[in-house]
């Protein structure tokens, strides 16, 4: 499914009718409101369908902005866009940007080092909280991932298959809050099969304000991965799409991470919170009826049938091609092959996990090895038990119940 929301082409075509010419003479101002006026009507052909999208909305108040700056009339010529060359030198990139755009430098400069933490969202879709919670949830339509003084992270999610209730990520949206003499707001937004490399306005930094250059996207596979660095908020975002889907990693200083006005009225953020009970899955409890639903059909109904011929046993042996240890990684990919059918749902999986290794600061807190809201804080086997063993035990646990 995708959007019928145009924001992104709208916002595309402004800036292919603008590059270059707003840092020109005042005799580049009529052409500058011919391409404003464009801008606007392209948004109001889209309205009907971007009702409840943020970059829409931010794009809606940044024409009106703008055409009260530029004095520009609402009724007029309107321009088709035209690509232009942006001139060299343009990118904004500052060396000199002010120390308060950079979080280790500014807000530690004379105490330890901050702690981060991180959360990824992937699959069916899988979640990791900032306190490391494991989650599996349904959570289908628009939810919020982060929201804090700094910025907000949307995503939507979207039926794998119809009448499913299993969902992925098929829309994720940015915002990036203005911020000192660093950033403007600038929104950053991805749907499926479109994973842009720029912000919403065509910018890849912060914009005209002096340490622009501490926010960044980069571009590390066209079309499949890109990376946000926030320097000034010592934030690192990672975006990839695997298949159709998108996944989402993070990783954020605690202090960011917490920074609200007021944390006790916030609202849900699953990121921090999780999902909300009546949206987790329990997919070790599918994966155990999965594994005999063969020699369980006389004690009830059987599951549904899955789209691609993955049994329990064919689907574990392609989850250890890419995850052989046989942590909550490993059990998603399981989940999400016999669920979907998606062969990319096993890259999904390998991606998020290598993401942790990058973006997670413990080491030793990488994998993780049984439904966390079963555990005691900091979400690890129990004290005392190795990973190995604890595989181990889970082993034997799939085994027994394949017997029964």
């Amino acid at each position: 499914v995708t959007s019928p929301c145009k924001i992104l082409k709208c916002n595309s075509e402004f800036l292919a009718a603008t590059s270059g010419s707003h840092h020109l003479g005042t005799e580049e101002a009529p052409e500058f409101c011919t391409a404003l006026r464009a801008y606007a009507h392209c948004t109001r052909r889209t309205a009907r369908t971007c009702r409840g999208d943020l970059a829409y909305h931010s794009a809606v108040h940044g024409i009106e902005d703008l055409m009260v700056q530029h004095n520009c009339s609402k009724d007029g010529p309107t321009s088709q866009p035209r690509l232009r060359t942006l001139p060299p030198g343009d990118s904004q990139e500052r060396s000199d940007s002010p120390e308060i755009c950079h979080y280790e430098k500014s807000f530690h400069k004379h105490s330890a080092a901050p702690n981060y933490t991180h959360c990824g969202l992937f699959g069916d879709p899988h979640l990791r909280t900032f306190t490391d919670t494991f989650q599996t949830c349904k959570v289908q339509g628009a939810w919020p991932l982060i929201d804090n003084n700094y910025l907000n992270v949307q995503v939507t999610n979207t039926p794998v298959l119809p009448g499913s209730t299993a969902t992925a990520t098929s829309k994720l949206t940015i915002i990036f809050k203005s911020f000192q003499e660093c950033v403007d707001q600038k929104v950053y937004q991805a749907e499926m099969d479109e994973l842009p490399a720029a912000f919403a306005d065509g910018s890849k930094n912060g914009g005209d304000k002096h340490g622009a250059n501490s926010l960044k996207i980069t571009e590390k596979v066209s079309g499949q991965h890109i990376e946000i660095q926030a320097k000034y908020i010592g934030t690192t975002i990672v975006v990839r799409q695997v298949g159709r889907y998108l996944t989402f990693a993070v990783r954020m200083p605690e202090e960011v991470v917490n920074a609200v006005e007021d944390r006790d009225s916030q609202g849900l953020y699953l990121c921090l919170r999780g999902c909300p009970l009546n949206q987790q899955i329990d997919f070790q409890t599918i994966h155990s009826a999965q594994a005999t639903e063969g020699r369980a059909r006389r004690k009830g109904p059987s599951l549904p049938a899955p789209p691609e011929a993955f049994t329990y046993e064919t689907a574990t042996a392609k989850c250890r091609e890419k995850l052989p240890v046989e942590d909550l990684y490993f059990q998603s990919c399981v989940f999400d092959l016999l669920t979907t059918g998606d062969v990319n749902f096993m890259l999904a999986a390998y991606y998020a996990f290598e993401d942790v290794k990058m973006l997670h600061s413990n080491k030793d807190k990488l994998h993780l090895y049984e439904r966390t809201r079963d555990l005691a804080p900091g979400n690890m086997a129990p004290s005392g038990t190795t990973p190995a063993l604890w595989v181990a035990l889970l082993c034997l646990s799939q085994c027994w119940l394949g017997l029964l």
